[in-house]
């Protein structure tokens, strides 16, 4: 019987599309780093300057008739009525698609008001689309603040799963004198570390594997969730990893009652079965009884003695939570418009106030040429750059397949690691 060999299509199509100045800055961060493998990296912006700064294979201008290439002013309304104006650009774009990533800084303009229409062109797809994005410093001020939590809940109601990562606890855990320009790059590190800690579990090959259909059971339509990371080493080493990665400072909410767990355990050859049972009893104990519970293991040499455990918890009760999300067909696809299933999506329990992210009526653009490069929010407003130069589309090759990853990924020590540099 002959060997089948996977090809490129054997695998799941993954895209990490940043939104806005703090999700391109965020994407430029990840590919900086070179962790991520096997994911196309998307810009997505209002702003044409900023935009010729990203890093990504794939660049798109949305709302440039709105907008004029000059971004959103912090206004989320433009934001939301640039990718309204884009709708089919941006649908072209996600198009065949097995699981989209949307990253953004939360309280701007093009993040705060695009993200959540993104993500519901996303799900139209039929694309497992999970959402991290970040929560302003308190020294960003009140309205900022307020604009994030109002994209937020926006952005709830149109993904499969939310995580979010509040910068402010970033200032409990590092050094009082940290630079500002520090403080952002850390942050950005952050959202890159949330997309890396799934992302690698479909695309790096384990011992006992975890494919992209264990993620999707359990991440589908799962609303917030947590995502850890641990890493030890030492005597203890298993239990360690596995306390730091259920018990993250920088999540707002704990793995307790979660019903979905997900976790994946890396380590060397010398990584034993008492060390496997250990670590998942720590994990299985703080979940819900009843939790569905899969789990992978991978053995890498470059780990040396360290553990490194991944865990990402869904499937909290509602009073973890403040919505409850509604059925969708399988795999995601509607069948009505956007203003249709706006009135079907989501049962609020605590009333808040929510962008309305229904489209309407969108503007069709009138040139070809703005496809372009991601941005930074703090920029909107202050672009020279001539966008009839910018390219129609920038277009990646078929994504690197490598299954090198990184072994520097547990949160406290990434931390100390970005204090000494």
């Amino acid at each position: 019987m002959a060997l089948v060999k996977p090809t490129n299509t054997s695998f799941a199509k993954i895209k990490v599309i940043g939104v806005g100045g703090g999700g391109g800055n965020a994407v430029n961060s990840m590919i900086d780093s070179g962790l991520i493998h096997g994911v196309e990296f998307i810009s997505i912006n209002t702003d044409a300057q900023a935009l010729l700064t990203s890093k990504a294979e794939t660049k798109l201008q949305i709302g440039s008739n709105f907008t004029k290439g000059l971004g959103s002013g912090a206004d989320p309304e433009v934001g939301r009525t640039a990718a309204e104006e884009s709708y089919d650009k941006i649908k072209e774009l996600l198009f065949d698609t097995d699981m989209i990533f949307i990253t953004a800084g939360m309280g701007g303009g093009t993040g705060t008001g695009a993200s959540p229409i993104i993500a519901e062109i996303a799900r139209e797809s039929g694309a497992l689309t999970v959402a991290v994005v970040t929560k302003p410093f308190t020294f960003e001020g009140v309205r900022r603040l307020q604009a994030a939590e109002e994209g937020i809940e926006g952005l709830r109601d149109s993904v499969d799963t939310l995580i979010v990562i509040p910068n402010q606890r970033l200032m409990d855990i590092v050094d009082k004198k940290m630079t500002l320009l520090d403080a952002f790059r850390l942050a950005d590190n952050v959202l890159g570390q949330g997309v890396q800690g799934i992302s690698d579990l479909i695309t790096v090959p384990g011992l006992i594997n975890v494919d992209f259909a264990d993620v999707k059971t359990v991440m589908s339509e799962s609303g917030s969730a947590l995502m850890g990371i641990g890493e030890a080493t030492g005597e203890n080493r298993a239990t360690s990893a596995a306390r730091m990665a259920i018990a993250s400072p920088l999540l707002e909410i704990s793995i307790e009652g979660a019903k979905g767990i997900l976790y994946n355990i890396i380590g060397g050859s010398d990584l034993t079965m008492t060390e496997v049972s250990d670590a998942s009893n720590i994990i299985a104990n703080a979940a819900d009884p009843d939790a569905n519970i899969i789990f992978g293991a991978t053995i890498n040499e470059e780990m040396g003695s360290k553990i490194k455990i991944s865990v990402i918890a869904t499937g909290f009760d509602e009073k973890h939570l403040k919505f409850t999300t509604g059925n969708r067909p399988y795999f995601g696809a509607y069948s009505k418009d956007s203003s249709q299933r706006a009135a079907q999506q989501t049962q609020v329990i605590e009333t808040k106030p929510v962008i309305d992210r229904a489209p309407s009526g969108f503007v069709q653009p009138t040139t070809t040429n703005q496809l372009t490069q991601s941005q930074s929010d703090q920029t909107d407003g202050q672009s020279g750059t001539d966008v009839s130069e910018l390219p129609e589309v920038i277009k990646p090759s078929a994504p690197d397949l490598s299954d090198d990853f990184a072994d520097d990924f547990e949160i406290p020590a990434f931390l100390r690691n970005n204090k000494s540099k």
